[in-house]
């Protein structure tokens, strides 16, 4: 059995991949992060990541040397060919497809082989990612189906026998902050109170008891929602 000691993490500088972060600190001794631009309305988040991990590296010393080089890739042609609330300036809505317009089709999927092109060439052995098919928005890419397949394909297309890894696949957003204290207490859930963006719309000028962000789009309503649940039984 093939033993997994490096690991690149799909890191947008959120919730969700703060949380897969720590969760691969403590698992692995060596973990890189890799971000992208692909002209997102919420180009803030770039910035977000990079103080998610000065504070990381500030608050726990014993993660510090194993958090390795951040690479952050120019994906732009991706939000030319989509047509999707995160990419142009519309009104989030549900489309008649029944599911939201926030949806950028082939997002994860360009990720992801992106991702598995760079862990190639840095030798790192597992892609972590935050998708999760329990409290999310419909997107057809986050399903644990087709993450098994990209593993599939992945590691047949690059020779290399790559292991995919979804922390949160089957857990909802109260577990997740529940997840975040486990691992790193409550300086941890701070931290990603503090630091990390989640909000669609790109705004931190407004702070709630969950963070920034504008408190009406998708994202701050799955995150508020959450908190809420996870403080209450904590």
């Amino acid at each position: 059995m093939a033993i997994h000691n490096s690991a690149l993490v799909l890191f947008s500088g959120g919730q969700d991949s703060t949380t897969c972060l720590a969760q691969a600190l403590s698992k692995y001794d060596r973990v890189e992060t890799v971000a992208f631009d692909y002209g997102q309305r919420h180009i803030v988040e770039l910035e977000a990541r990079l103080n998610v991990l000065r504070e990381i590296k500030l608050c726990f010393p014993q993660w510090a040397h194993k958090l390795g080089q951040d690479h952050e890739l120019d994906l732009a042609v991706l939000g030319q060919v989509s047509e999707s609330s995160l990419t142009r300036d519309m009104a989030f809505k549900m489309e008649s497809s029944g599911l939201p317009n926030t949806f950028v089709p082939g997002r994860n999927l360009l990720f992801l082989t992106l991702a598995a092109a760079l862990a190639y060439r840095r030798d790192l052995q597992v892609l972590i990612t935050g998708v999760c098919e329990t409290d999310f928005s419909g997107y057809p890419d986050c399903r644990d189906d087709t993450i098994k397949a990209m593993q599939l394909a992945l590691s047949l297309g690059m020779d290399k026998r790559f292991l995919i890894d979804t922390p949160l696949m089957w857990i909802d957003k109260a577990d997740t902050w529940r997840m975040a204290h486990t691992l790193g207490g409550q300086a941890l859930v701070e931290l990603i109170v503090e630091h990390t963006h989640t909000c669609y719309m790109g705004d931190r000028t407004q702070r709630h008891a969950w963070g920034y962000g504008c408190g009406v789009c998708p994202a701050c309503e799955l995150r508020a929602r959450g908190f809420e649940r996870y403080s209450q039984q904590a």
